[in-house]
């Protein structure tokens, strides 16, 4: 690029050579250059606004400073906007640079990517969850297990015995792990087996959904939706059945979607500081400590549903 600055020029303006510039701004091991030197070059790349060469450094270093997050349409709820930031926030200070990818990520895509731009790792989100791994640290404390458990405890917490779990109808990876959480959260608070519903995107289908659910489990008084959205989705079909909410069926959001506060009635919903989860990936891929990183508890926002 015209008007770059090169190594040459803090070379220059420093009074040394153009390979001792490179062995103060690299961090080369073994050179003995003195604090007084080592200070002057670094003040003269300040100066004249030096940034090293990209495809250079990766060269060296064997991969360039980009991650790659692949997080397909999860964008619109409150975890992933806050997992995103505190991704890009904790790479921006370690030198790296956070690229955000929708497509779907195959074997193929995959190749393109690492041809392309040589990442430092390529992030699937909601991976830890999808593999199993997140029990492994302190998932029922702050992680998805913590969360599912602080959407059915306040359920419960309402009297709530017999509660069914709306899932979207394309049945989302994550499901099954939540699913799981719920069911386990159900049998720990000692409440009836939670049943599962898969419920339509179409209005229609939704209330015949959960009208079918009703007439085979008369007792449920509470649903807890997968989503913001699958929850209402249940809130409309409840009422389109004729049903009160809350006094008939109490219906609980998650993840804290903007929508959920214009509904009538407005939805309750679980909000989720991710922030420390995106900060403690990004530690994780470029294999640096976690262990001072504090995960804020999930909460309920109690709204007019329950």
């Amino acid at each position: 690029m015209a008007g770059r600055v090169s190594m040459r020029d803090v070379a220059a303006a420093s009074g040394v050579s153009p390979a001792t510039v490179s062995f103060v701004l690299n961090n080369v091991a073994g050179q003995t250059i003195s604090p007084t030197t080592r200070k002057r070059v670094e003040e003269a790349a300040r100066s004249l606004g030096y940034v090293p060469h990209g495809i250079a450094r990766a060269l060296r270093e064997g991969s360039s400073r980009i991650v790659v997050l692949n997080i397909g349409q999860n964008l619109e709820g409150n975890y992933s906007q806050t997992y995103v930031r505190g991704l890009g926030d904790e790479l921006a200070r370690h030198e790296h640079v956070l690229l955000v990818q929708h497509q779907e990520l195959t074997d193929d895509s995959l190749k393109q990517i690492q041809d392309a731009v040589s990442p430092r790792a390529v992030i699937r989100f909601a991976q830890r969850y999808l593999t199993g791994h997140e029990l492994d640290d302190g998932g029922w404390q702050s992680g998805l297990a913590s969360h599912t458990a602080a959407q059915i405890g306040h359920l419960a917490e309402r009297g709530h015995t017999r509660i069914a779990m709306a899932i979207p109808e394309d049945r989302p990876p994550l499901s099954t792990v939540r699913l799981h959480f719920a069911e386990e959260t159900a049998r720990n608070l000692g409440l009836a087996p939670l049943q599962p519903f898969f419920i339509p995107a179409s209005r229609r289908d939704a209330a015949r959904a959960l009208e079918e659910l009703l007439a085979e489990n008369g007792s449920i008084t509470a649903v807890a939706g997968f989503v913001d959205e699958t929850a209402l989705r249940t809130v409309k079909a409840a009422l389109d059945l004729g049903l009160r909410v809350p006094e008939d069926l109490a219906v609980i959001g998650y993840d804290a979607t903007p929508y959920g506060e214009l509904a009538t009635p407005a939805l309750s919903t679980v909000h989720i500081d991710a922030e420390a989860h995106g900060r403690h990936t990004a530690r994780s891929v470029l294999g640096l400590a976690v262990d001072d990183l504090v995960t804020q508890t999930a909460h309920v926002i109690q709204r007019e549903s329950t």
